[in-house]
């Protein structure tokens, strides 16, 4: 599914991921206008969140889909194939779709020497959390949605509101704190806080350690249980 869905589409379709970049670069591009330069680092860090949360967002439209249109989840019912091995699928070709944006933003991180071994894999494993919590989030909007024409309007109110409201693309020390725990319902939040710590760019918060950690687990278990995996 991963080559599938993931390389393939990129061969095919090369214009989205084009199109998942165009927000990404454009913040990049007017924060460094705006701050003459001083907060392009968190712009750069930011991006990776950004383009892992917003393609995680936007695979509702492709799972909602699969579900109502292709039926493929009433195939694999008859299979030993099972909802988490459907969405761990999914999930892997939604990384290998991103694998562009996430080049384009490592070279433009290398520019400006952010990077080291530790901070590189720290960043992956907060990467990855981050890919299964929002695509659990994609997986229970498809499995709540009557009709694939309403997950578009959903899709785009959430990008706004979980990838560009959070301190994805600027220091998390300029909001009141207790909004940044409310913004915490957003997984790109404890995934943007931690990045910008591991990048010395602003305070490490721990606390956003078991917040990003807790909410992968939930929104796992409840995308789990809204696939709607039914064996007759």
């Amino acid at each position: 599914m991963a080559w599938f869905y993931g390389f393939k589409t990129i061969r095919r379709a090369y214009s989205y991921v084009i199109a998942s970049l165009i927000t990404p670069l454009t913040l990049l591009f007017l924060i460094y206008i705006i701050s003459d330069g001083r907060l392009v680092t968190y712009a750069i860090t930011g991006g990776f969140v950004a383009i892992i949360a917003s393609n995680g967002l936007a695979s509702a439209g492709d799972a909602a889909f699969f579900r109502l249109q292709l039926k493929i989840q009433d195939l694999f019912v008859t299979t030993n194939i099972g909802p988490l091995d459907y969405m761990l699928g999914l999930t892997f070709s939604f990384i290998v779709f991103s694998i562009p944006g996430l080049v384009l933003y490592a070279v433009l991180g290398a520019w400006y020497h952010l990077f080291s071994l530790t901070n590189s894999l720290i960043l992956i494993g907060i990467l990855l959390l981050l890919t299964f919590a929002t695509s659990a989030i994609s997986f229970i909007i498809a499995g709540l949605v009557g009709h694939v024409r309403n997950v578009w309007g959903i899709i785009s109110i959430l990008s706004v509101v979980m990838t560009v409201l959070p301190p994805t693309f600027y220091p998390y020390r300029l909001i009141p704190q207790y909004l940044l725990y409310l913004l915490a319902i957003s997984p790109a939040t404890p995934a943007a806080v931690l990045a910008q710590g591991v990048f010395n760019l602003s305070p490490f918060d721990p606390v956003m350690i078991p917040v990003l950690l807790i909410e992968t687990i939930a929104y796992v278990g409840l995308a789990i249980h809204f696939t709607r995996w039914r064996e007759k």
